[in-house]
């Protein structure tokens, strides 16, 4: 292999690691794939596109790297596979964002750490940075959701899940507005953005412009950019926008480029293509590009997890993200101490009957020993530590800046 080509292990081999290997093999000459991490047997993977370069091993996958991408889809192996990649010095980039919003922050202070564009968070991140160029201040950076179903049915989910050849688990959590609710708070981490109320505004939306204008001033109102989402109706789902102001003396101009006539501009990105953008964070990266996005090092929103029904103690939760008990709602970390991330739920057990709508919260569940329960409860200590610190929960409570001064600072 010539010394000017890069060499990247992918962890995964699901339907985006499926895509992304096909994609650097068939178009990227300056990139190979030398090992593919998967977990399941070799002789169930006959249609992956690089069978020799499967390996069970981490430590094969990232002695023949020079970058990793982490596309598992899994909290728990991700983190693992994470952690031995910066012990080895090497950069990582993720389609992981459930991972992203669990362990990220604190992965984020050990290695370089970067979400890629292609899903939303990325795409939107790259918007961003598109935006600030041209001198606009983002004050809503939004996802749009095609389809919201809070209680879907196992059967429901079962036909999609075929019709679409993804996961259940993955569909599920599309359906119920769990990873909308990852999305944007990974989003919000990262871009310095809050939220205006507990699980998002979630606005249904027969114009966009329209909608943009009432998300522009939920923003002032709150005095800091915001994350959101609306559910369209009339116009194509599957996109991100941005709503932003910018300098009043470009209002001529921007009306005469057809972006109207302000005060609120909207900035579209009709598209996310996944696994077909992922090789732009990697080249960004292996060219000493840097952070696209990941949930910052000191994140003010988490993921918790909301009872979809009743349920008694001692009993079993099999799975959180993408499960029929639990959805994600985002929460500001500052008035939810003790929350525990949707992330962790897997194969735990409540202590004591919940209601529908209730935030779990650490007292209600026993959960497994893990890595990545050491890693949050080291970020839960410090925030139990702010709650009990009145000087320091008002040093690392949201406070409200000038927009001006976040877009510039952001930017």
């Amino acid at each position: 292999m010539p010394s000017s080509v890069k060499r990247v292990g992918v962890s995964g081999t699901g339907m985006i690691a499926h895509a992304f290997v096909r994609l650097i093999k068939n178009h990227y000459r300056d990139i190979e794939i030398t090992r593919v991490l998967t977990r399941r047997p070799f002789n169930t993977l006959g249609d992956f596109p690089l069978a020799d370069a499967l390996t069970h091993s981490i430590d094969d996958l990232v002695d023949h790297a020079d970058l990793i991408v982490e596309c598992s889809g899994d909290v728990f192996h991700g983190t693992e596979v994470i952690e031995r990649a910066f012990q080895a010095g090497l950069p990582v980039v993720t389609v992981n964002a459930e991972l992203q919003v669990t362990t990220g922050s604190y992965l984020a202070g050990k290695g370089l750490l970067t979400e890629a564009e292609g899903d939303q968070p990325g795409s939107l991140a790259a918007l961003h940075e598109d935006a600030v160029q041209m001198g606009f201040r983002p004050l809503v950076y939004g996802n749009m959701k095609g389809f919201l179903n809070h209680h879907p049915t196992p059967e429901e989910m079962a036909y999609w899940s075929r019709r679409q050849g993804i996961s259940i688990e993955q569909t599920t959590s599309f359906t119920d507005g769990t990873k909308v609710q990852i999305e944007q708070v990974v989003v919000g981490n990262g871009l310095g953005a809050t939220i205006t109320r507990q699980g998002l505004e979630g606005l249904a939306s027969t114009s966009l412009n329209d909608t943009a204008d009432v998300l522009g001033l939920m923003a002032e109102r709150t005095g800091q950019p915001i994350v959101d989402y609306v559910v369209p109706s009339g116009y194509p789902a599957g996109g991100v926008f941005l709503v932003c102001r910018h300098d009043e003396e470009q209002a001529p101009a921007i009306q005469y480029f057809k972006l109207g006539a302000g005060p609120y501009y909207v900035l579209v990105r009709p598209f996310h293509l996944c696994s077909l953008e992922v090789g732009k964070t990697v080249r960004r990266v292996l060219n000493g590009g840097g952070v696209l996005l990941n949930n910052s090092t000191q994140p003010t929103l988490g993921v918790a997890a909301i009872a979809k029904h009743a349920m008694k103690a001692g009993e079993l939760i099999e799975r959180g993200i993408g499960g029929y008990q639990f959805r994600g709602e985002a929460i500001r970390l500052a008035d939810n101490p003790n929350y525990v991330p949707i992330g962790l739920l897997r194969k735990t057990a409540l202590k004591r009957a919940v209601e529908p709508g209730q935030l779990i919260t650490f007292d209600d569940v026993d959960i497994l020993p893990s890595r990545a329960l050491d890693i949050v409860d080291l970020q839960r200590h410090g925030l139990l530590q702010a709650e009990r610190d009145p000087a320091r929960r008002q040093a690392d409570t949201l406070v409200s800046f000038p927009l001006g001064a976040v877009a510039a600072a952001s930017g």
